[in-house]
């Protein structure tokens, strides 16, 4: 057993058999339809939730888990992995990690740190498998946090909304509300810098679209790692993965969908390609 304990949030959206695999413990957020409240991939699922997300009369509304639940992990833990390292989404954009200090501040017997990712889905997700990993392979908690502080300078995302209404909707464009009045059929491209949401370019068709991005993953310098993310759009996900598979190897590249929680502020149709460059 590791020693150290690696948990995270859903936004990370790692495909459930490697959270298996690296024994990481994922605590869901949460997504509200009217007053219906769901925990984010154990109680809607995707599919689920993409219907909803078109056909319910109530726009949908998020939030981080409850710093009580993180507490209660926490606590079950601590007995068993004196040493948790809790590794979440963008602070500046979600309460995720602030209610995971709180909870940490009420669990004397074991030492639990805190690191912010400045990234969301598997930007985030990169950083826990490698954190993971690292855990099972004996490293200390001091020598994976190091090894974070230096690959998040090096994890990127960008991604491809097939509409700006849903970011609209849920205001967390920021800078990326410079998109917004464009040509109604273009295809924006964002991107996260340093915790906040950028806008990349605009793009006239989805074709153009998936080809830039494509473009803009292999100038960024070498691949370590790769996975394309999609939002009810797995036939966009999949052409994604092709294309890189033509360079890389295909059963090193990760194909995940997007859970509720982020679903919410992209919309369905959205591809996104998470990745780590290596040193130069």
């Amino acid at each position: 057993m590791a020693k150290v304990k690696i948990v995270t949030d859903s936004l990370a959206d790692i495909p459930q058999n490697i959270l298996d695999e690296l024994d990481i413990t994922c605590v869901p957020c949460i997504v509200r339809f009217g007053e219906r409240e769901y925990r984010d991939k154990v109680e809607l699922t995707t599919q689920e939730f993409y219907k909803l997300l078109t056909s319910s009369a109530h726009s949908p509304a998020t939030s981080q888990p409850a710093s009580g639940e993180f507490e209660q992990i926490y606590r079950d833990l601590a007995p068993s992995h004196p040493e948790i390292l809790s590794i979440h989404v963008i602070g500046a954009l979600s309460g995720t990690l602030n209610s995971a200090r709180l909870a940490a501040q009420n669990i004397p017997n074991a030492r639990i740190e805190l690191f912010d990712t400045f990234q969301l889905s598997m930007a985030q997700g990169w950083l826990v498998i490698l954190a993971a990993r690292a855990a099972q392979a004996g490293n200390s908690l001091d020598d994976i946090l190091a090894m974070l502080t230096d690959v998040r300078e090096r994890v990127h995302i960008i991604g491809m909304l097939n509409t700006l209404e849903y970011a609209q909707r849920g205001g967390r464009l920021g800078k990326g509300a410079a998109l917004v009045g464009t040509l109604l059929n273009v295809k924006p491209l964002i991107s996260i810098v340093r915790g906040e949401i950028v806008p990349v370019e605009n793009v006239r068709t989805q074709k153009r679209a998936l080809e830039r991005l494509v473009e803009i993953v292999y100038g960024s310098g070498p691949i370590q790692h790769l996975a394309v993310i999609h939002a009810d759009a797995r036939r966009d996900g999949w052409e994604l993965v092709q294309k890189f598979a033509q360079t890389l190897p295909e059963d090193q590249i990760i194909l995940t969908e997007t859970g509720p929680v982020l679903g919410t502020h992209t919309g369905p149709g959205a591809v996104a390609v998470a990745w780590v460059t290596g040193k130069y």
